[in-house]
């Protein structure tokens, strides 16, 4: 594959996702320097569509850089990948028959490097921040964002620095230290290592590439949503069911839609999103339901899913508009149910999920006896891992 069939970058500016003040892109930059919200990358699209077509995309390679006009990485040599994206999308009619509902496919994002859908992110967000000139990174995690920043971070020759619960499985705290990191245990919630990450960008200079605190790592995630389109022959499904800690793939799924509508690619139809959370954390759960903005964090956050033990997100309010937008919903799952159907997934479709991604086959079994997902309707569920880091929880 030479440079020459694909197209340059097409991005323009950022955008703040709730003020709407825009930034020049080519400077380091975390959450809007304004109201300190999300930023957003913006696209010419116009440009993008006349290289970013149906009948290019059948001669790219088969990692999520296929989409580089819609991505923020200018350079070539900035592009770090281990082969992230493409993922399969598989019809898994056994699983879907017993659930009364034929047309269930799981987007297997286990298959990632480093076991899960994070590598999307991160790729994007190291590539991006070791194109404009960071020199150390950091990160606050609850293990698989961290394991696939350090992957990157390593590649780039970058120093990483984590910061994990201390109650991280070992995998994921023994993951980041084989891959270079220096890593620190912190007693408390992914957002209590979220301010000793804080506190090292302010002391030493460290560039964080938490969740929604720098714009790139949801181009990453969006890409998940131009998979779908094209695996599904440019359609989308009735219904996406994601789980939700920050939300990142959620957002960004729904903004790669609108891209894709504006570049000609798909129509004006949309799936429900479905946003898919823990009874132990669901803070989106319960701000969708009484109708808010913004969640509330939440107490005592405790949940086997440990992506999903998120109990403030920066982003809510990104991810609350792209449920109402889309007449969607969200769902909160018990634990019990969680390592229930992470059984029954992997016993009748071969998968071994991540206990998030089992979250969202309870969730959807719930949501067809409560009538709101039809049986003949097309229904995603995505298995954002592996669970053989997750392991502990059958021992």
């Amino acid at each position: 594959m030479t440079t020459s069939m694909l197209g340059d970058s097409a991005l323009t500016h950022l955008e703040c996702g709730f003020c709407g003040a825009t930034f020049d892109p080519d400077q380091l930059l975390n959450l809007c320097p304004k109201c300190g919200k999300p930023l957003l990358a913006r696209y010419d699209l116009g440009q993008a569509a006349r290289t970013l077509t149906k009948a290019s995309l059948q001669e790219r390679p088969a990692t999520l850089w296929r989409y580089q006009e819609v991505l923020p990485v200018r350079r070539q040599e900035a592009r770090l990948s281990l082969g992230e994206g493409w993922t399969p999308l598989l019809h898994t009619e056994r699983l879907g028959q017993s659930i009364g509902c034929a047309g269930t496919w799981i987007k297997d994002e286990s298959v990632n490097p480093t076991g899960s859908f994070k590598a999307r992110g991160l790729a994007l967000a190291v590539s991006r921040a070791y194109e404009l000139g960071a020199q150390e990174l950091a990160i606050p995690s609850a293990g698989n964002a961290a394991g696939a920043m350090c992957a990157y971070a390593a590649l780039a020759a970058l120093p990483a620095h984590v910061f994990m619960p201390a109650d991280v499985a070992t995998t994921f705290r023994v993951e980041c230290q084989m891959l270079g990191a220096q890593v620190t245990l912190v007693d408390g919630l992914i957002t209590d290592a979220g301010a000793k990450v804080q506190e090292g960008v302010a002391q030493h200079g460290w560039f964080s590439v938490s969740t929604l605190r720098e714009p790139y790592r949801l181009e990453g995630k969006k890409t998940m949503g131009y998979e779908l389109a094209e695996q599904l022959g440019w359609s989308l499904p009735d219904v996406i069911l994601y789980p939700t800690g920050g939300g990142t793939g959620l957002i960004g799924m729904w903004k790669a839609f609108q891209e894709m509508e504006e570049m000609g690619l798909i129509g004006p139809e949309r799936p429900r999103m479905v946003s898919v959370q823990s009874s132990g954390c669901a803070p989106i759960v319960r701000a969708f339901h009484e109708g808010t903005e913004h969640a509330e964090p939440w107490q005592n956050a405790q949940t086997v899913a440990s992506g999903l033990r998120v109990p403030a997100a920066v982003g809510d309010f990104l991810i609350l508009r792209a449920l109402r937008e889309s007449n969607g919903t969200a769902v909160a799952v018990p634990d019990e149910e969680i390592l229930h159907y992470a059984q029954v997934m992997g016993r009748q479709t071969g998968i071994f999920p991540a206990p998030e991604g089992a979250a969202c086959l309870a969730a959807q079994v719930k949501l067809l006896e409560e009538g709101w997902i039809q049986p003949d309707e097309q229904v995603v569920i995505f298995n954002t891992g592996s669970g053989l880091k997750y392991a502990h929880l059958w021992a």
